[in-house]
């Protein structure tokens, strides 16, 4: 345009003219530049809201998991675990975006979008040839670690449509450009694109991350709702016409169904008792034996008028127990040092108002006792029993006192005679075992005889058949019987001596 045989005039006027054109070329790219700064400068403005929002919806679903417990106690697990997960990948996304800003200065505190044309920062960190730097794989595992927390934190059903968005948002599949090319993910998404716009896609990612936890959150908050609302959270109560009854006398009452809230507010109670956390908690003596009756009611307010629910149920006062029950969870014995199991308990007094003494004796939970007896043949049981009226009951019993049996030899796990290779002797692992014991004891084997025909008895520390066993053992023939005797035990957490383990035979083949 600006050569040929044009005259001076006219190629200044085609100089111009182009000049004019890449003038309207540059203004273009300035405004994209400026419009890619708008865009950047509105996600990140809806990301901060999105913060905001989320945190309040967290408090929100936080309070009602402390007060009304249930599905809401599940829902904020689940919440958090997206809030630990989102927050991780989010400041992670926060460094790569500091990481274009590099050498770029703000004026005022606002960005000069319209030179951050290049593209040398990420260009430079994160592609080499054809493929990634390291720092270029290390953005690629990050987007794959939050999708696998977010996996890992969504595992209820309910929640896959938004893990499918999540997966979407973030596939790390090859992208066909306008040519049809399969390129890499960061590729199409980041390599040689202006600065300007790599901020405003990671600004773009931050969001997305915002979003699916708040749509996390906010899931919860309406499906727990939904869930606490449910039949499946009540209860079917059983509230028979009286709490104790004859043999052969007919059992009557009703079943209803009943759901109990701590948060129920109510204007009084009427009967033998006080409200406490929205229930009633009875407060009575019991008279004369045979059948009394309670009633009372419960009295709120809805809408401006008063209401009143009245109950009435029945029990039967018995007579004073006067005998304890003690029983061996395991048998009529107990074993000198072994943590022998016991039930404690009276009848009709409550596992806290019952206390046991004897040698050896420890408590295990409610109602539940340890026995390690000592020296003797016998030990003496005692319990006593604190009745409501703070009057107390005692009683007692005997057991007798035995020594732990002494347990069989075993190679390989088998007790007793077996047959086998001289291989598999080699390789056995020498044990101890007490078959249809009431106590299942772990034996450890420290010491044992190793006898061949005709070879002088050797003694193993350990339960492992050593060198000189193993030569004892070339010089043996088939059907040579082979002893493992005076096997010497140990069981931990047992105080007393193990009695030798009877011998175990094995026959070479």
């Amino acid at each position: 345009m600006a050569g040929g045989k044009l005259t001076p005039r006219q190629k200044m006027i085609n100089l111009m003219y182009l000049v004019f054109i890449a003038m309207l070329a540059m203004n273009m790219s300035k405004e994209v530049l400026s419009a890619f700064g708008l865009m950047n400068e509105r996600f990140e403005g809806a990301t901060n809201s999105a913060k905001a929002t989320n945190e309040q919806m967290l408090q929100a679903l936080d309070t009602k998991a402390s007060e009304s417990k249930g599905e809401f106690i599940a829902a904020a697990a689940t919440a958090h675990k997206v809030e630990t997960a989102s927050k991780k990948f989010y400041d992670f996304i926060a460094t790569l975006k500091s990481e274009v800003l590099t050498g770029v200065e703000s004026e005022d505190g606002k960005l000069p979008y319209e030179s951050m044309d290049k593209a040398d920062n990420l260009d430079h960190s994160w592609f080499t040839g054809d493929g990634y730097t390291a720092r270029g794989k290390e953005v690629i595992a990050a987007i794959e670690a939050y999708k696998a927390d977010m996996k890992a934190a969504l595992a209820d059903k309910k929640y896959a449509p938004i893990l499918n968005e999540v997966n979407s948002k973030f596939d790390l599949t090859e992208v066909s450009n306008k040519e049809g090319v399969k390129v890499k993910f960061l590729d199409y998404h980041f390599k040689g694109f202006p600065a300007i716009a790599s901020l405003a896609k990671l600004s773009a990612w931050q969001n997305d991350v915002k979003k699916a936890e708040s749509d996390v959150i906010a899931s919860a908050l309406g499906k727990a709702a939904v869930s606490e609302a449910s039949y499946s959270k009540f209860q079917a109560i059983v509230a028979l016409d009286k709490n104790v009854y004859f043999q052969g006398e007919p059992v009557t009452g009703k079943v209803v169904l009943g759901k109990y809230d701590p948060n129920a507010q109510f204007s009084g109670f009427q009967g033998p008792g006080k409200l406490v956390n929205g229930q009633a908690v009875i407060a009575t003596t019991a008279g004369a034996i045979g059948e009394q009756t309670l009633n009372g009611s419960f009295n709120f307010t809805e809408n401006g008028k008063a209401i009143k629910l009245p109950f009435e149920g029945k029990y039967v006062v018995v007579p004073r127990p006067n005998s304890a029950n003690i029983s061996a969870d395991k048998m009529n014995v107990v074993y000198r040092g072994l943590p022998n199991p016991l039930t404690i308990s009276f009848a009709g007094i409550g596992d806290n108002n019952v206390t046991a003494s004897a040698p050896g004796l420890s408590p295990a939970g409610k109602g539940k006792y340890n026995l390690n007896p000592g020296s003797g043949t016998e030990v003496t049981v005692t319990a006593t029993g604190k009745m409501t009226d703070g009057k107390s009951v005692s009683d007692k019993k005997v057991f007798r006192i035995k020594n732990i049996p002494a347990p069989a030899g075993s190679i390989g796990g088998t007790v007793g005679y077996q047959k086998g290779a001289k291989s598999r002797l080699e390789a056995s692992t020498v044990g101890a075992m007490l078959p249809d014991f009431v106590y299942d004891l772990n034996f450890e084997v420290t010491q044992f005889a190793f006898k061949v025909p005709g070879q002088a008895s050797i003694v193993v520390n350990g339960n492992k058949i050593d060198g000189r066993c193993k030569a004892a053992l070339a010089r043996a023939k088939a059907g040579d019987p082979i002893t493992i005797s005076d096997i010497k035990t140990r069981v931990n957490g047992v105080s007393v001596a193990m009695k030798t383990a009877a011998p175990a035979i094995y026959e070479l083949q």
